[in-house]
């Protein structure tokens, strides 16, 4: 499998794997969305962008529909952040918004 399939194929089932509950509601909660960021990221360079304060923010900016839940769309807007802060920390452009526990420890 090419490189880019396999990213989208694990987006996918990395989502279903923590929204699945019998497939009614395929929608992440706020404990299910931590869960996905402290398991399933382990680079230094995203795990420092993210804090218990940075999951109550994420939900806040991500869950378009207030409903208290993070559905497929709003999950690939998470990844798609954490994929151009980790753009930004690579390239060394950019990155205003990329935040979390790197920038609370310069200030």
């Amino acid at each position: 499998m090419a490189r880019l399939d396999q990213v989208i194929t694990n987006i996918v089932d990395i989502f279903l794997d923590y929204a699945d509950d019998g497939g009614k509601k395929r929608k992440l909660n706020k404990e299910e969305l931590k869960k996905v960021l402290e398991q399933e990221i382990q680079s230094p360079e995203l795990k420092g962008k993210i804090n218990a304060d940075d999951i109550e923010e994420a939900m806040e900016m991500l869950d378009k529909n207030h409903d208290g839940e993070v559905n497929f769309r709003e999950f690939c807007r998470c990844v798609c952040d954490l994929a151009k802060c980790y753009y930004h920390k690579k390239t060394g452009k950019g990155g205003k918004k990329c935040k979390g526990k790197e920038k609370e420890e310069e200030q």
